[in-house]
């Protein structure tokens, strides 16, 4: 479907949300809802694997602006980081595309009370290219972006110190000119018994990661480890997904931009924590 100029597309997803998370026993994390979303409606890969200029997928960002505004809403909890859980009122909510722009409007209307320096064509525009919890703090499209602008070796190296600071041991970055398709291999820890050898690829791209990208890196990894890693700041086709989790052949994990960012947080690596307090519209919304 075509972009339409200055409108928000996420509107759509608001009630296939409610939906899925119907589906879902009323909870469930961000990919799962997205997932869910893409299986009922059967959505072809172009809706997808479409991506936004920072390189995230335009898909899910829009699904996450759909969750912020059924937040506002009442609909759903925000209670809890991470997991996106119905409150009683969006168990038994339906919302149709049109419910959903009503939605949208109101809530744009009571910004630009809040905020008179935004336009609704700005509010859209945002909408359009970052994640709901990027507009009022740093922008997570920063690193995502800093990341791709870093030199080759830079990249494998980050990547080496963010495996570590994830409990990698013997973590080896093997350079460009002799890996074979292979970037570096570390040994993970899973109990006092039992380590694991894992090898690791490094795509420091902008666009998305090809099945025969993916397929390439399980050739190189044949007889010297059973478990590979391949980290990327873009994105991954949905084929290339599929043949990481290809039945019978050993299972390779995909972390793409938006996972990476997340990971670099977890770990608090290049990044400062802040408090950051976050103003309850619903509470102002009776004195407007």
């Amino acid at each position: 479907m075509a972009k339409k100029k200055g409108q928000a597309e996420f509107t759509k997803w608001m009630g296939p949300t409610l939906d899925a998370l119907r589906e879902l026993d009323g909870s469930g994390n961000p990919k799962e809802v997205s997932s869910a979303i893409a299986r009922k409606l059967k959505l072809p890969d172009t809706v997808l694997e479409a991506t936004m200029k920072s390189g995230s997928t335009r898909f899910h960002n829009q699904v996450q602006w759909a969750r912020q505004y059924l937040v506002w809403e009442g609909m759903i909890d925000s209670s809890k980081r991470g997991i996106w859980s119905l409150t009683p009122k969006g168990f038994k909510s339906q919302i149709n595309e049109e419910e959903g722009r009503r939605i949208f409007l109101k809530w744009v209307d009571i910004f630009q009370k809040a905020r008179k320096n935004k336009t609704a064509k700005e509010f859209v525009e945002e909408q359009e290219e970052y994640e709901p919890e990027e507009i009022e703090v740093a922008k997570e499209t920063d690193l995502l972006e800093l990341l791709q602008k870093l030199s080759p070796k830079g990249f494998e190296q980050i990547c080496g110190r963010l495996l570590r600071e994830s409990d990698f041991e013997d973590v080896q970055i093997i350079g460009k000119s002799h890996d074979g398709g292979i970037d570096g291999y570390g040994i993970l820890k899973i109990n006092p018994f039992i380590t694991m050898k894992v090898l690791f690829q490094f795509k420091r791209y902008k666009g998305t990661v090809s099945r025969s990208q993916v397929g390439d890196f399980r050739n190189a990894m044949l007889g010297r480890a059973e478990k590979g890693i391949l980290i990327t700041t873009g994105t991954f086709s949905q084929d290339a997904i599929k043949e990481a989790n290809r039945e019978g052949a050993p299972k390779i994990e995909l972390v793409d931009g938006e996972k990476l960012v997340e990971m670099f947080k977890r770990v608090e690596l290049g990044m400062m924590p802040k408090t950051v307090y976050e103003i309850d519209l619903n509470f102002f919304q009776q004195y407007m």
